[in-house]
């Protein structure tokens, strides 16, 4: 008995220590993406994924970094894995710059087919008009943000190319909001079950990004909606952050990031009671602070964080 005791805890702790090990060469994965090394962050996925292949996000994450990394075969590889594991999200997949190399690939029709035929199954009974208007929606949200972002993070970004797009992603931004909020206001937050859950999460995107005042307005509804199954608890979480950051009050769940304009840096902008987060931030699905912080390049230190928070509602105008 003893000897099948101790082989039980062995097992267990290999187990963990496997669980570990995975989170770590993901982490690992993803610092080297943002670092733009791709070869690299590649090579961490492949060290992750020999532990195992289910969470579609990774997949997908580890399918740009190959195609980046011009590793074609492993970019169709690990993307067809994250569709055959629930990825769904057609219209994000078709403009995601880090896959353009694989545009003029035989593999990529076959890749977007495939993921189409499985949307069209899972999405019989969906308001194809409704889904069809929220996908262009999606499209121009993403893209233009896409192309902000490339310069943004660029070793010397080029203030006047982002004050151009910033103009462009403004005027796209009040069309979509015009759209949106005539959906919200006629049929309420539509859930998965009618437009799937990329035009679901396409309310919320719109939503976060646009003014505050359209933001208070629709948060009510959006936590009526997360009740009955119809939002996203984790996309409720970053309004609320956004909304309450904006009203000069401390976030809930961490969501929301600031650069440091003395230093450059990004931090976590200021939350209420840091010790817990993690807590609340797994009741709505998000994973660990440390884990999303990692995700921003930023070096979570709990301690450090606590003694710098006077500073950053300084920073932020935080007034309560």
């Amino acid at each position: 008995m003893k000897k099948l005791l101790a082989f039980f805890f062995i097992v267990i702790n290999f187990t963990l220590a496997q669980a570990q090990t995975y989170k770590e060469w993901v982490q690992k994965a993803d610092s080297c993406y943002n670092a733009q090394n791709y070869k690299l962050s590649v090579a961490n996925y492949e060290k992750a994924f020999k532990i195992e292949q289910k969470d579609y996000g990774d997949l997908y994450n580890a399918g740009c970094s190959a195609s980046l990394a011009k590793e074609n075969k492993k970019a169709f590889k690990w993307l067809n894995l994250a569709i055959d594991n629930g990825y769904e999200n057609i219209a994000h997949i078709q403009i995601d710059g880090d896959l353009k190399s694989l545009h003029s690939e035989k593999q990529w029709k076959k890749t977007i087919n495939k993921l189409q035929k499985k949307l069209d199954i899972i999405g019989a009974n969906y308001d194809k008009v409704l889904e069809k208007e929220l996908a262009q929606i999606y499209a121009d949200d993403q893209e233009i943000r896409g192309e902000f972002m490339n310069i943004y993070k660029a070793p010397n970004p080029d203030k006047k190319k982002m004050d151009s797009i910033g103009k462009i992603m403004g005027v796209k931004d009040s069309i979509n909001l015009i759209k949106v909020m005539k959906i919200l206001d006629e049929r309420g937050w539509l859930g998965k079950n009618v437009v799937g859950g990329q035009g679901n999460k396409t309310l919320f995107l719109v939503i976060q990004h646009a003014d505050l005042e359209y933001q208070q307005k629709y948060l009510p509804m959006m936590r009526e909606a997360a009740k009955n199954g119809n939002a996203d608890p984790g996309n409720l979480a970053y309004l609320e952050d956004r909304v309450a950051l904006r009203e000069g009050r401390k976030q809930i769940y961490g969501s929301q990031a600031a650069k440091n304009k003395k230093t450059g840096k990004m931090y976590i902008s200021p939350m209420i009671d840091p010790d817990n987060v993690d807590k609340r931030r797994a009741e709505v699905g998000l994973g660990t602070i440390a884990e999303y912080a990692a995700k921003l390049n930023i070096k979570w230190d709990l301690e450090a964080y606590k003694k710098e928070l006077p500073e950053m509602e300084k920073l932020e105008n935080i007034k309560q």
